[in-house]
């Protein structure tokens, strides 16, 4: 089986250069001297790690680190909760009203978020929830709850529906029956879930370049374009930072991989 799908391998080369060359580069800016004017695509062959001492030292990139991580843990928690109770309803009762409410979760994923940028400020302002970590999840939460929902629905159509009518006739509620029954079947699928929009919150720029305007809440990204200036620039450091930054996302992709790659296949085929 393995000689016979050679060519599989042969084909995903490139594709994989392409995914890793922006790292590459990455690590070599970050690993040079400011003052080494060689190309980028060449690897030094001395080890500069000052670039790493001045993004550390500054502590952008720390609280960066630490903003993102409450932002993210609390987006992801409530997106998973939230979109798989959602889900349960439309995928269990087919009506025209869960069909419409099926097609306007789907509407909202295809609007741009800075198309409606003003209004969304606006909106913010009125409540005060600029530069505070309620006003960025609930943003979050907006723009990635369609997606979970549309995630966990496909799965849970899936599951048999004698699940649940074992657990009716057991004596078994509604919410008992979900937590109980259905919520331990969506394992995979809700490891799925946590990497995409775990994913997309961490590396937020858009929602926080407008909402994030007080330095006592940074983001990794608002961290690493804090390096860039128009008369001074430090690539060297925004490079280290973006090093840094990626690093917690890669080891939580290793460790979760088999999950994923078993919950979007599910997810997809059943």
């Amino acid at each position: 089986m393995k000689k016979r799908n050679w060519w599989r391998y042969i084909a995903a080369l490139p594709i994989l250069l392409v995914y890793l060359t922006p790292f590459y580069i990455l690590l070599t800016v970050a690993l040079k001297h400011p003052h080494d004017a060689s190309s980028r695509w060449i690897m030094p062959d001395y080890l500069y790690l000052g670039s790493f001492e001045a993004a550390l030292a500054s502590g952008r990139i720390t609280q960066g680190i630490r903003d993102s991580f409450i932002v993210t843990l609390l987006t992801v928690t409530l997106i998973v909760l939230i979109g798989a109770m959602a889900a349960y309803p439309l995928a269990r009762r087919v009506s025209r009203l869960n069909r419409f409410v099926r097609v306007l979760v789907m509407g909202v994923m295809m609007i741009p978020p800075l198309s409606i940028i003003v209004p969304l400020y606006r909106t913010m302002l009125f409540f005060d929830a600029i530069s505070t970590y309620h006003g960025v999840i609930l943003l979050q939460l907006t723009y990635q709850l369609p997606l979970a929902i549309f995630i966990f629905t496909n799965f849970i159509r899936s599951l048999t529906p004698a699940l649940d009518e074992a657990a009716a006739l057991d004596g078994c509620g509604l919410l008992r029956t979900f937590f109980s029954i259905i919520l331990p079947q969506l394992k995979p699928v809700i490891v799925t879930v946590i990497i995409l929009t775990g994913v997309t919150a961490w590396n937020d720029y858009q929602f926080s370049l407008y909402f994030l305007q007080s330095p006592r809440i940074s983001s990794v990204t608002l961290a690493v374009s804090s390096f860039f200036a128009r008369v001074n620039s430090n690539t060297g450091a925004a490079a280290a930072s973006a090093v840094i930054g990626v690093i917690p996302l890669v080891v939580l992709f290793l460790f979760l991989q088999k999950y994923f790659i078993k919950g979007m296949v599910d997810s997809a085929v059943k």
